[in-house]
């Protein structure tokens, strides 16, 4: 079984240049990645100011964002992780496969940043992918424990030989949670060259810190990326191939790029 699948923060839909929003022209770049399930962050579920704003001259539209995306066509699940007034945004899961059941669970650190981690079963044909959607907070005490949160309801909820993705915004810019979930839960990242094919002894040194250093690719800014804060960890694929979406398109979508990643069942 292959997969193509991706990982966006889309900035609420809204682009970096002048808050224009960018929702319809989100639609159809997500439509042309091609990718068979795709993982969102910073998701507007609900706005009711920019609604209004934007109502009579853009066509707002009166879904969740999720719901927009994923059409007639296609399936979605939506994790509520800030709450306000005027609406609420979150995580949300895109597939072209039916989502069996989704879960969303608060990893919030503190009372300045909403976080959350929304864990998906897809249903791709007769296999359950556990897909979890990840988006941790500035803080690096912040992250440490909430990919400690992560590991754990990863090791709760995916029985040992289910395949797992993992993707989203880690905001982890100096690269220092890989090692602990590649150690925590087996997981490799889609740009760990090679790795699967070096051999169990380059893994261990690796690990030992003697290997080569693995380093995710850069997503942040999407017009110029310099800091790797976007990641897809998987567990019982093969990587296919890796890549980020640049490009003045995309600079104009998000601050962030998207990842596509080609996998195949191991």
């Amino acid at each position: 079984m292959k997969l193509r699948i991706a990982t966006y923060n889309i900035h609420k839909g809204v682009s970096t240049i002048g808050s224009r929003p960018r929702v319809h022209a989100l639609k159809q770049a997500l439509s042309a990645l091609e990718a068979d399930v795709i993982f969102l962050q910073e998701v507007q579920g609900r706005h009711d100011l920019l609604a209004l704003k934007h109502a009579a001259n853009t066509n707002w539209p009166s879904q969740g964002q999720h719901e927009f995306f994923a059409g007639e066509d296609k399936h979605c699940a939506y994790g509520v992780n800030a709450v306000y007034d005027h609406g609420h945004h979150g995580n949300a899961l895109v597939s072209s496969f039916p989502i069996a059941s989704s879960r969303n669970q608060d990893v919030s650190d503190h009372a300045y940043e909403s976080r959350g981690i929304l864990h998906c079963v897809v249903q791709c044909n007769d296999i359950a992918v556990h897909c979890y959607v990840v988006h941790l907070g500035l803080f690096a005490g912040s992250r440490k424990r909430q990919t400690d949160a992560l590991i754990e309801a990863v090791s709760s909820s995916a029985p040992p030989g289910a395949p797992v993705i993992i993707a989203g915004d880690f905001n982890d810019w100096n690269n220092r949670l890989s090692d602990t979930l590649r150690t925590g839960l087996g997981v490799t990242e889609v740009f760990d060259e090679n790795l699967s094919r070096r051999g169990f002894g380059t893994y261990l040194r690796l690990l030992a810190g003697r290997g080569p250093k693995i380093q995710p690719a850069r997503t942040f800014p999407a017009a110029m990326p310099m800091l790797q804060l976007d990641r897809i960890y998987v567990r019982g694929f093969k990587v296919g191939s890796a890549k980020v979406m640049h490009g003045i398109l995309w600079s104009r979508l998000s601050d962030h790029a998207p990842i596509v990643a080609e996998l195949e069942l191991a």
